[in-house]
């Protein structure tokens, strides 16, 4: 492994370590701010593996942490914020195959799509009123997207992170979702 590739991978475990600790917290501005920094660290280390979709949509999951942790100051409840959010991922997924160059083919066509599934689904789960719906769609759509997607990017950090965020959505969802008795 060279310089570039310990870096990414370092990177992409520090990101992990934020995004399982969102699934722990109790506000969904907590959930958020967590998995803000979180997509800050994947941008970094999915840019240095070549990972250009991955690297894009945690760029704009940056943006989109930003906007939906300060709700009531970017009015983010409209409509056009899911509608924008949604038109830049599809256009990043575009761009892989255009300005980045990947090959289109179809195995291509569909593991560069599974984050736009992911993100897709995080943002709809930002949009809700609870950390619980965060935990809820993360565990059924953008776990599995982005465990895929890792597996064939080779990101040991992102491979990781799909793991222990599956296991710390299921502790959040016993500790702090279900009803009390």
């Amino acid at each position: 492994m060279n310089t570039v590739e310990i870096i990414a991978q370092t990177a992409s475990i520090f990101g992990m370590a934020c995004n399982v600790l969102s699934f722990q917290q109790k506000t969904q501005k907590r959930v958020i701010a967590c998995q803000l920094a979180g997509a800050s660290l994947f941008a970094v280390s999915y840019l240095l593996l070549g990972a250009y979709v991955g690297a894009l949509l945690n760029f704009v999951a940056i943006i989109r942490a930003i906007v939906y942790m300060y709700k009531e100051k970017f009015r983010s409840e409209h409509i056009l914020w899911l509608i924008g959010f949604t038109f830049v991922y599809l256009l990043s997924y575009l761009l892989t195959f255009t300005l980045f160059g990947k090959d289109f083919t179809l195995l291509n066509a569909v593991v560069e799509f599974l984050p736009i599934i992911g993100m897709f689904a995080t943002t709809v789960s930002f949009r809700l009123k609870d950390a619980a719906s965060v935990r809820k769609l993360g565990l059924i759509y953008s776990v599995p997207s982005w465990f895929t997607y890792n597996v064939f990017n080779f990101s040991i950090g992102g491979l990781i992170c799909e793991v222990f965020c599956c296991c710390s959505i299921i502790i959040g969802m016993i500790r702090l979702d279900r009803k009390k008795k």
